[in-house]
């Protein structure tokens, strides 16, 4: 899960899906990852984008996670995100898709609609996750990025939001205001 929300970071799902699955159909543990050449793995993740940096990142998390970890990837947000490449964002998707620990990861999508509907009023993702942690109950955190990315991605989006088919435009503070969204 480590690996593959690394390449997911700037990246569409499918890309992401291919790279991943490319990338384990040659290197089947996080040993040979570490022993391989970056160059060699750059063709496999060219669908994630960012393949040169992301290559490199793979490369040296695999590697620190040996050296320091065991070979395990860590359960918990302070020691992910002293992995190279792992910030709040990777760290809280490896909690709650790997772990399936509460976390609230944040991305474009949550930042977006949490500030649209009122829910926060912030101007960063950390700030959003802070925020979302004091008024979503915790019982509700697995579940809260994967809702507000498809809704995001369907509904509520950057540009054009669809008003007319979203279910809670009365939440909404840009379409009851009318304001840009």
């Amino acid at each position: 899960m480590l690996i593959r929300t690394i390449l997911s970071q700037r990246t569409r799902d499918e890309n992401t899906d291919q790279a991943t699955s490319l990338l384990f159909s040659k290197y089947k543990s996080m040993e040979e990852i570490a022993d391989a050449d970056a160059e060699d793995l750059e063709p496999l993740i060219r669908k994630a984008g960012f393949f040169r940096v992301k290559a490199m990142r793979i490369k040296e998390v695999s590697q620190m996670l040996l050296d320091f970890y065991g070979g395990v990837v860590p359960d918990n947000l302070e020691e992910l995100l002293t992995l190279p490449g792992v910030g709040r964002k990777t760290a809280n998707c490896v909690l709650v898709y790997g772990f399936n620990k509460p976390a609230i990861p944040v991305d474009v999508h949550v930042h977006r609609i949490s500030n649209r509907i009122g829910l926060v009023h912030t101007k960063n993702p950390e700030q959003t996750e802070e925020e979302l942690m004091k008024v979503v109950p915790k019982k509700y955190w697995i579940e809260l990025n994967d809702l507000l990315v498809q809704f995001g991605q369907t509904i509520c989006r950057p540009i054009n939001p669809l008003h007319d088919e979203c279910p809670i435009s009365d939440c909404c503070h840009c379409y009851q205001h009318q304001t840009k969204c």
